[in-house]
């Protein structure tokens, strides 16, 4: 799933390519996919790209006002094409296409989504905070708001654990399963940890663990082509992804906790104590 890093990355690349471009055409071939009708999209062609930002983990592309707002979800991607085919797109294929956006000089982009379960959303609105998922976002982690007092605030009082936590984009916007377990390694803190009972010394670790992973991540991609962005994410992360293989801080084994859709990935030496956690949906320190 693309978190932050790869979001932000991916509207830097847009910034470079898009902007000042005309939209010529826009090809829907996932309706599911469109999740509102006004303004309809139809209203963008003939009008000119004049911005790509980000929040959270949703891309927007500011089209003279109207924004088209993209969150790829678990598997969607944007395959950038330098010369867009002329011919109407088909659905189906390896990597079933949901929508073309056809740019005024030839070239544009297509967003896709693997596998069965869809989740890809598009949204054409005229602000990015009449799209539901935006306007309910926590602060943004790489906003100079973000500092250790804020997340002092938000982790108080919470009998929550603290993976759970760190990936609800309502409480943090941007973080997903895979950097939410690269912060806690680099933190050295037990994905179980219960929110509340951090102490002021392990909140001012964590915030920095949070800032410098998420940065470290947008330096490695920033300049990359769209195609190349989920291969960085892949080969830069420590723990996640990576049960059985050695942790690079201790060299004890990556050990991996599944739920019913998601898992995990911990080292046992790094952040609990050297005890593994159990591998069931309730998990617990095993005594």
């Amino acid at each position: 799933m693309p978190e932050l890093p790869e979001v932000e990355a991916l509207a830097a690349f847009l910034r470079e390519r898009v902007v000042g471009h005309a939209v010529a055409r826009v090809d829907v071939l996932a309706i599911s996919a469109l999740k509102t009708y006004d303004p309809p999209v139809t209203a963008l062609p003939g009008l000119t790209v004049t911005g790509a930002a980000r929040h959270g983990k949703f891309l927007d592309l500011d089209v003279d006002g109207i924004h088209l707002v993209v969150h790829l979800a678990r598997a969607g991607w944007l395959r950038w094409r330098d010369e867009v085919p002329a011919k109407p797109a088909r659905p189906g294929g390896k990597n079933p296409l949901a929508l073309r956006v056809h740019l005024d000089d030839g070239s544009g982009f297509d967003l896709t989504e693997a596998g069965t379960k869809k989740g890809l959303a598009v949204y054409v609105v005229r602000d990015p905070n009449d799209v539901p998922g935006v306007a309910g976002l926590g602060p943004d982690p790489l906003d100079a708001s973000f500092t250790a007092d804020r997340l002092r605030e938000i982790v108080a009082g919470k009998r929550t654990r603290i993976k759970g936590l760190l990936r609800d984009q309502s409480v943090i916007a941007g973080i997903g399963n895979a950097y939410s377990d690269e912060v806690l390694h680099v933190a050295k803190v037990s994905p179980f940890k219960i929110a509340a009972t951090l102490t002021d010394d392990d909140v001012a670790t964590l915030h920095d663990a949070i800032v410098t992973t998420l940065r470290d991540a947008v330096g490695r991609s920033r300049g990359l082509e769209a195609q190349d962005l989920k291969g960085e994410k892949k080969t830069g992360l420590r723990v996640h992804g990576r049960k059985g293989e050695k942790c690079p801080v201790c060299g004890d084994t990556i050990r991996e906790v599944s739920f019913a859709d998601s898992a995990l990935q911990y080292c046992p030496t790094c952040q609990t104590g050297g005890k593994p956690l159990a591998d069931r949906r309730l998990s617990r320190l095993l005594k």
